[in-house]
């Protein structure tokens, strides 16, 4: 049961990730058809160039969450790689729990209504020309820290599959 809700999670995360691996190329088109509008026919649209940074932001923010998943975030691996595998299991369920999720539970208490703020207000640019409806890259910011939070709990349910497995030197191979 453990293992098929672990790869259930990582499924929807991986398609999550597909997603936001998009906003790469959705922000590539931007900034080529800005650059393209600046320097060939001297017109700037302040609306996607406000654009770019949205696309920027949804990629990094979501990136968190699906990098943890993926196990390529940033580390200190000076002592935690000389450890067992389920020292480390049980270091990242502790650093899981203690860490990872009270921050992100606070973060997405706050920009909730930080965006919800926005949305009543009706929030645009201030800017002639740009972007209207500042609430949804505002909502980006609690919806990605809630992917991380459900990221998380993948990593709780790998690290728990490690710890209950027979063969403490065999790391979980995931599934296609």
């Amino acid at each position: 049961m453990l293992i098929f809700l672990r790869d259930s999670l990582a499924k929807f995360i991986d398609v999550i990730g597909l997603l936001v691996s998009m906003t790469v190329l959705l922000l590539l088109g931007t900034i080529f058809y800005n650059v393209v509008m600046r320097y060939l026919f001297n017109d700037v649209d302040i609306g996607y160039q406000e654009l770019e940074w949205h696309l920027f932001s949804c990629m990094f923010l979501f990136g968190i969450g699906y990098s943890l998943k993926e196990n390529a975030h940033v580390r200190v691996d000076v002592i935690y790689e000389n450890l067992g595998i389920k020292v480390q299991a049980w270091i990242n369920i502790i650093g899981t729990l203690i860490l990872l999720t009270p921050i992100c539970l606070l973060v997405i208490y706050y920009g909730y209504d930080f965006t919800k703020e926005a949305y009543e207000m009706n929030e645009m640019s201030g800017d002639p020309g740009g972007l209207t409806h500042r609430w949804i890259i505002k909502g980006a910011i609690p919806a990605s820290f809630a992917f991380t939070v459900l990221c998380g709990c993948y990593v709780l349910l790998e690290q728990l599959v490690i710890i209950t497995r027979k063969s403490p030197l065999i790391p979980p191979q995931p599934q296609a």
